[in-house]
C-alpha cells in the first residue's frame, strides 16, 4: 500500500516549518508519515523540542553527506547545531511517499526543498528524505542533498574512499556531538 501527499493539505504553521501541536500520539490507523512530519518540520526548522525526537527509535541513525549519527542523543546533536548554523532553516516543499515494506515496518519518501540561511545569503537545496520506520518509530534518516545517494564504500568505485568517507562523517558527528553538548536538550 502506498500513500502519497504534499503540502497542499497543511496548515500555514505546517508549510512554515513549525508545528506547536506536534506532540500528538501516535496512532497507528493514520499513516507513519501523518504522525511523523509535523516532527520532522520542527527538526529542519531549528525549532525542536525535546518531544519532537520521540518519533525516533532509541538505536536509530541519521545520515547526510557531512555526517552521520548513531542513536537519539547525536540524532539531537545534529539537529540542535542547525540553529547555531544557520540563521533560517526550513523545509519549503514537499512530496511525501509512503510503503509498507513489511507489517509494521515502513519506507517513507519526503522529495524537498529546504531553505537556510548563512552569514546573510540564501541557500535552497533539493533533497530526498528517506526513512524507514519500525513500529512506528524511525530506526534511520537519511537526507540525500540533491536526491544522490550517500557516497559509502558501496556506492563509490574505489571501497577504501568510500571508508575514509564514511570515517569523516562520523568524526564530523563526534565532534558536532560534544559541541552541541553530548545531545542536552536546550534550556527553554
Amino acid at each position: 500500500m502506498e500513500n502519497i501527499h504534499s503540502k497542499e493539505g497543511m496548515k500555514d504553521e505546517e508549510r512554515e516549518g513549525y508545528l506547536k501541536g506536534a506532540s500528538d500520539d501516535y496512532n497507528p490507523s493514520n499513516t507513519a508519515s501523518h504522525y511523523i512530519l509535523p516532527h520532522l518540520l520542527n527538526l529542519y526548522a531549528s525549532r525542536a523540542k525535546a518531544q519532537d525526537f520521540e518519533i525516533y527509535a532509541p538505536n536509530a541513525t541519521f545520515e547526510d553527506p557531512l555526517m552521520r549519527a548513531e542513536g537519539v542523543k547525536q540524532i539531537k546533536s545534529s539537529f540542535y547545531s542547525l540553529g547555531k548554523v544557520f540563521s533560517e532553516s526550513r523545509i519549503v516543499e514537499y512530496n511525501v511517499t509512503e510503503k509498507e515494506i513489511s507489517p509494521g515496518n515502513k519506507e517513507i519518501l519526503i522529495d524537498n526543498k529546504q531553505y537556510y540561511k548563512f552569514l546573510g545569503k540564501d541557500i535552497h537545496m533539493i533533497s530526498l528524505i528517506k526513512l524507514y520506520t519500525e513500529g512506528g518509530k524511525v530506526v534511520r534518516h537519511e537526507d540525500c542533498w540533491d536526491k544522490k545517494p550517500l557516497r559509502n564504500r558501496e556506492t563509490v568505485k574505489v571501497p577504501l574512499v568510500g571508508r575514509m568517507i564514511e570515517v569523516s562523517r562520523r568524526a564530523s558527528m563526534l565532534l558536532t556531538h560534544a559541541v552541541m553538548g553530548f545531545g542536552k536538550d536546550p534550556s527553554m
